[in-house]
């Protein structure tokens, strides 16, 4: 890509610096050039490649899925259709062992969150500088653009934006459905009379601020743990593969060396590219779980 005349540095903050569109100090609207530009565009900026690449691989997703589910039959699997059925059973499984409840859409989600997450932390496994480059010289001959000024992570999940996004979701949907299934007042009760409770009533309402305190903070905590993890293992992934990445520039030693790693790396990865999935998924039942279940 554009590392012949970029730094080590350089090379590596090009590559963690999004595509990013908003709003420039002067009002004029549009793609920042550089980093310090799409800091200063504020909340509302938008990371494009990070829209662009979660609803391409939730489209594949469904597209993939559906066209299993239009050639299903009661005769025996066989291909892509044997495939997708082994990965609802096993999503099926999961969640009939971490769910207790009643709820028909636990296990779709479940289903989503897990692939379409697999899906955007496989993309961590693509070589760092094939997309990337690829899109700098379409914007270079086609519209002229300078390939430094071209950004583009095509991982999502290495996007702090995205991965709150997601556990924000799962955080209202948790609130919901404790508001639903408890009411108000039982959700109420679960954060004010729990972990210090007392049979006089003035020492109770003496402990309410303190669990409230202690609860809430244990609230507010679950969707900030569950979409720090997914990225904070994503992004050290990432860097390591734009570390070793920059071996090929080295000379042909440094070139075969950097190519050992990056295989033995990537093996390596399919397994936290797996594993976060999965995680993040469990961790999703587990709190509409406890939503459905008063303590």
């Amino acid at each position: 890509m554009a590392s012949e005349n970029l730094t080590s540095t350089e090379y590596i903050k090009h590559h963690l610096t999004n595509l990013t569109f908003g709003q420039h100090p002067d009002g004029y609207w549009g793609f920042a050039h550089n980093a310090q530009e799409a800091s200063d565009m504020g909340f509302w900026a938008i990371h494009v490649d990070t829209m662009l690449w979660s609803v391409l691989l939730g489209g594949l997703f469904i597209w993939l899925f559906s066209k299993a589910a239009k050639r299903a039959t009661s005769d025996t699997p066989s291909g892509w259709l044997n495939f997708v059925e082994w990965v609802i059973e096993f999503i099926d499984d999961n969640v009939r062992g971490s769910f207790t409840g009643r709820n028909p859409l636990i296990a779709p989600l479940a289903l989503t969150l897990f692939v379409w997450i697999l899906l955007m932390n496989c993309m961590d496994l693509v070589p760092v500088d094939w997309i990337p480059w690829t899109v700098q010289q379409v914007m270079h001959h086609v519209f002229g653009a300078d390939p430094h000024h071209v950004y583009m992570k095509v991982v999502p999940t290495t996007d702090v934006n995205a991965t709150f996004g997601m556990s924000i979701g799962v955080f209202l949907l948790t609130l919901y459905y404790s508001f639903k299934v408890k009411g108000p007042a039982g959700f109420a009760s679960e954060l004010t009379m729990q972990p210090f409770a007392a049979k006089n009533p003035l020492i109770k309402i003496l402990f309410m601020p303190v669990n409230l305190f202690l609860e809430g903070i244990g609230l507010v905590a679950k969707p900030v743990s569950l979409s720090l993890r997914l990225f904070g293992n994503l992004f050290a992934g990432e860097m390591i593969f734009i570390l070793i990445a920059l071996l090929y520039s080295g000379g042909l030693v440094w070139g075969v060396l950097g190519g050992v790693l990056q295989w033995g790396w990537a093996v390596f990865h399919i397994l936290i590219v797996l594993l976060q999935a999965f995680i993040f998924m469990t961790l999703t039942v587990v709190y509409l779980e406890m939503a459905h279940h008063e303590h």
